[in-house]
């Protein structure tokens, strides 16, 4: 659900897709080829909250902040189940892990990786490259070419979801039957193992 909140009017651009069980609210921008899953919270009621295209903010993740403060999710970001983004700033093309917290003020450089339920404390500053994990949040090396690619390859998946969602997703009664003609998934996406064969 999309909510107006004193006077402001959330901005999501066309090719973007917000989940109807997710709630953006207020001063929030996104922008092209975004996903927002289901059980996502971006509460723009407190300070404007930018997602720059290509980000996604995946399952019951939350996106807020302390009155007074702005934040931005730099093109590419991405963010995993369950995280909780604070009153942080992401760079571009970084992943925060499944059920990451990330707080206030903290800034987390270009092409970072952060690890599944990794705490990374306020006013944090995370340089360009960085793999952090842990809690507190640490770095432990830079991140390789390897690793950003594989990251960029996950990310793509997320940004050809927006897409399919707005084509093919709607509200159904489920069956009560198995089918008996029930077809294997289809090959839609590329897996992770294909997208490092086609380099």
């Amino acid at each position: 659900m999309i909510y107006k909140f004193k006077g402001y009017t959330p901005v999501v651009h066309e090719s973007s897709f917000v989940h109807p069980q997710a709630a953006v609210t207020g001063n929030v921008i996104i922008g092209k080829n975004c996903y927002i899953g289901p059980g996502a919270a971006i509460r723009g009621d407190w300070g404007q909250i930018i997602l720059e295209d290509g980000v996604n903010v995946q399952e019951n993740c939350t996106v807020h902040m302390f009155p007074g403060k702005s934040i931005i999710l730099k093109e590419n970001a991405h963010v995993g189940h369950g995280a909780i983004i604070h009153g942080a700033n992401l760079g571009k093309n970084c992943l925060i892990g499944m059920n990451s917290v990330i707080m206030d003020d903290a800034e987390i450089g270009d092409e970072c990786i952060v690890g599944a339920m990794a705490f990374v404390k306020a006013e944090t500053k995370i340089p360009n490259r960085s793999l952090v994990v842990g809690n507190p949040g640490k770095v432990i090396k830079q991140v390789s070419d390897e690793m950003i690619y594989w990251k960029t390859a996950g990310t793509r998946l997320y940004q050809q979801l927006p897409a399919d969602c707005h084509e093919s997703l709607e509200a159904v009664e489920p069956l009560r039957e198995i089918p008996k003609d029930l077809p294997i998934q289809e090959d839609f996406y590329k897996t992770l193992q294909a997208f490092k064969n086609n380099k």
